[in-house]
């Protein structure tokens, strides 16, 4: 059994700790503590990995040329806006030494917890402005005083709000910088995304964060970019190593931005895949979960959400993603991707299992 000394992770997709709690090997873990596509690997990136295997021998292209111009295809860009990454934390990091230069960095809370870890890294100030899990305004009302910066992501993780275009844009006259984190955008169909990239060349302050890896199923490759103004991002080149991507990712990401096919699958798949788990967690006793607009849910719960954490995963070797790390949330939520039917199935079938055996929300 896990020791109790062990820490918890901060993040999502820690198969090694929750198996050492369920006593059985990671592979056996289903796993909706982070939010990736279950549609699994696109066989186009299978295809340019295994394609790509013998040029591993050589240094990737340090300007990442194909990826950037991919890339620059699908935003309508210039190459020189586009910044690939070793995953979206990278870049979150240079974006976190940009904000520490200001007065403070605010953060719409509860908030990811690495955007703490990039700030911290560098010393910023951050003030934290507190979001009503209960209702949706139609306007970000962030008060700050002039030389501030803001850091949010959109949609909003963990609450999966989308936040609209038109709420934000005051932001970037208000703020000296804005970054945000459009990691989950792309999991909307592109009439319904809300994204700021196009506004990018208008705005020097504005700064947008993506992911490749949650859409199409890489984090272990961890590929991700950023859209920011030429000279930001040639200054944020002098900060960074060299060949921050490695070249199998940087091939498969210019694979899967032409897959239409899977993209298209995956906007088939997601919007009805929620609104049945949404409905069927409603319908346990003690859960509220919350209306999303990403490819996972948060949950009120109001049993004690570490232990039913545990015997999920004792249980029925599931893992869901507590909200510890959330401290605004606590031990009473916690977060679930939304996976397949059948796989979203297997988690209700054991949420009703364990939910009656907790006989309280301070039992442990």
């Amino acid at each position: 059994m896990q020791s109790q000394q062990t820490p918890r992770p901060t993040h999502g997709g820690n198969l090694v700790w929750a198996a050492s709690w369920a006593g059985c090997p990671p592979a056996d873990i289903l796993d909706f503590s982070a939010s990736i596509n279950p549609l699994g690997l696109p066989q186009s990136a299978v295809l340019a990995i295994q394609a790509n295997l013998a040029a591993l021998r050589d240094y990737p292209d340090p300007e990442y040329l194909a990826l950037r111009q991919a890339l620059s295809q699908q935003h309508n860009l210039p190459i020189d806006w586009i910044l690939p990454g070793n995953g979206a934390a990278e870049l979150l990091t240079w974006a976190g030494r940009e904000l520490a230069k200001l007065a403070a960095t605010y953060l719409l809370t509860p908030s990811f917890s690495d955007y703490l870890r990039a700030l911290n890294g560098f010393g910023a100030k951050i003030t934290r402005q507190p979001l009503k899990l209960e209702s949706a305004p139609p306007h970000l009302l962030i008060p700050a005083p002039p030389g501030c910066g803001l850091l949010l992501n959109n949609p909003h993780n963990p609450t999966g709000r989308l936040f609209s275009v038109q709420a934000i844009l005051p932001l970037l006259y208000q703020f000296a910088l804005v970054v945000i984190d459009e990691a989950f955008m792309d999991f909307l169909p592109p009439a319904q995304q809300q994204s700021l990239i196009e506004l990018v060349p208008k705005y020097p302050n504005l700064v947008i964060l993506r992911s490749l890896t949650k859409f199409y199923s890489l984090p272990g490759l961890r590929l991700g970019y950023a859209i920011a103004h030429p000279e930001r991002l040639k200054r944020w080149q002098t900060w960074r190593d060299p060949w921050s991507v490695n070249l199998l990712a940087a091939e498969a990401g210019v694979a899967v931005l032409q897959d239409y096919a899977f993209q298209q699958r995956t906007w088939d798949w997601l919007p009805p895949a929620r609104q049945q788990l949404f409905d069927r967690l409603a319908a346990l006793p003690a859960l509220q979960p919350f209306p999303g607009s990403a490819n996972f849910l948060l949950v009120r719960s109001q049993m004690h959400v570490p232990t039913l954490q545990q015997q999920l995963l004792s249980q029925h070797q599931i893992l869901i993603r507590d909200c510890l790390s959330f401290p605004e949330l606590g031990e009473s939520y916690f977060r679930v991707a939304v996976r397949t039917v059948s796989e979203n199935q297997r988690l209700l079938d054991a949420l009703a299992d364990c939910l009656p055996s907790l006989a309280s929300p301070h039992d442990s």
